[in-house]
């Protein structure tokens, strides 16, 4: 890390996955994170109190991406329900589908990161049902959905859909018949939901 620049949590966060991709969750060190900054290890402990802070931390970090893409589309306001919550659904799986395609060690890791950080993992599916109910909720106001309780409904969508984002079935994801079994899936929920 050059002299002028300064060490934020942000770049502390950068550094880990790179770590984390390099080496694996069980071999990865708060000294390697420092070593690849060109910092001391105390530096990162500043920001980040423990090796579990700083584990807990990128894991957030990680499922917030895919959190804020869905609240953009969970927000828009030209859609009708029925295909915002298709798109919302597709989206989801989509992206899952790209981080355990497209970066398979870091994917890995972070399933291993997520089982140690439960907490956080609630938290993200608590964000990404409340996506969901929203959805339902602006339905069922357009008389689009027969959802008298939007949030028994959003927690059974997403009950029903996770064979779609639940990292545990990420080695079904490259089958190809995939996208047809998912569409069969969310199609059949958006007829059940129909007013």
């Amino acid at each position: 890390m050059a002299a002028t620049e300064t060490l934020t949590a942000e770049r502390i966060l950068e550094a880990t996955e790179e770590v984390l991709r390099r080496y694996g969750p069980a071999k990865a060190t708060v000294v390697d994170v420092a070593r690849v900054l060109g910092v001391s290890h105390g530096s990162v402990y500043r920001h980040f109190r423990t090796k579990a802070a700083l584990r807990e931390a990128v894991t957030e970090r990680w499922l917030s991406r895919t959190e804020t893409a869905l609240a953009e589309l969970t927000a828009a306001p030209d859609r009708p329900a029925p295909e915002k919550l298709h798109a919302w659904f597709a989206h989801l799986f989509e992206a899952k589908r790209h981080k355990a395609g497209d970066d398979p060690e870091l994917f890995a890791t972070y399933n291993v990161l997520i089982d140690e950080n439960s907490g956080v993992v609630e938290q993200h599916i608590g964000v990404l049902i409340d996506q969901v109910r929203s959805i339902v909720a602006e339905g069922a106001r357009e008389a689009e959905f027969a959802a008298p309780d939007p949030d028994a409904t959003a927690r059974a969508l997403f009950d029903a859909t996770s064979r779609f984002h639940d990292p545990a079935y990420a080695p079904e994801w490259r089958r190809p018949t995939i996208e047809t079994e998912f569409e069969a899936v969310v199609g059949l929920l958006l007829r059940g939901l129909r007013a």
